[in-house]
């Protein structure tokens, strides 16, 4: 049975739109002077945009990921490094 880590992956690979759209959202809070944005409201606004560019049926934005996105964000974007607040992953 895949990890809950295992299936974000699988999930980021099939879906590299939804890495795109937070990146994009989280540099539109930096650029408006935001220093700390919350992951889950950046979450519900890509689930909005990105429902709106397609069908309800082709993927749904698990609530699952949001953390595992904002570590991965920090981790692969240097400009917005720590600007997620983070607790302890349980896995």
């Amino acid at each position: 049975m895949p990890t809950p880590t295992e299936k974000f992956i699988d999930f980021h690979i099939d879906h590299p739109q939804v890495y795109d759209e937070l990146v994009r959202l989280a540099r539109e809070a930096k650029a408006a002077g935001k220093g700390r944005i919350g992951i889950r409201m950046l979450w519900e606004v890509a689930r909005w945009n990105l429902w709106l560019g397609t069908s309800a049926a082709e993927y749904k934005l698990n609530n699952n990921y949001h953390s595992r996105y904002a570590r991965f964000i920090m981790h692969a974007e240097s400009d917005l490094a720590g600007i997620f607040a983070i607790r302890e992953l349980k896995d």
